[in-house]
């Protein structure tokens, strides 16, 4: 059996070094990850529509494609649902908030941003809700910072 951890987590750092860095290396890997994600969810949909659907939606993303990324991140969040995937439900919404943060529509980022940080809390993963929690109160906090 293929260990495809080391695809979706490599694929999903990969596509946003390529965002952060331009560097098309980046997104060569990210699509060998999207390539080899959409060939195990033709074996098995239960377990790999969700992943697939999310490397997608960060493609997307990083091509400028906002419709299609948008339509993507909700999919693989609804997916991930469905499937009872709390970890990678809260991980799309992660990633869908930070969409929204980076492009401008704060609002609807810490919207999907609090629903990560609830579903990891639901699944145990304590440090993890509490580390979005962080980033959540750095996104609300008065700009008084930023004139100091």
């Amino acid at each position: 059996a293929m260990d495809f951890f080391p695809v979706f987590y490599g694929g999903i750092s990969a596509l946003c070094m390529a965002r952060d860095t331009k560097q098309a290396k980046w997104k060569k890997i990210g699509e060998g990850s999207i390539k080899t994600m959409r060939q195990l969810q033709l074996c098995n949909s239960w377990n790999f529509e969700n992943k697939s659907l999310l490397l997608e939606a960060q493609l997307h993303y990083v091509n400028g494609r906002h419709r299609m990324a948008k339509i993507a991140y909700q999919a693989s969040i609804v997916s991930a649902h469905e499937h009872r995937f709390v970890h990678e439900e809260a991980l799309a919404c992660e990633l869908y908030g930070i969409y929204f943060v980076e492009n401008k529509q704060v609002e609807k980022g810490l919207e999907q941003l609090r629903l990560a940080m609830d579903k990891y809390k639901q699944w145990g993963a304590m440090k993890k809700s509490n580390d979005v929690e962080e980033f959540i109160e750095i996104l609300t906090q008065p700009f008084l910072l930023w004139n100091a």
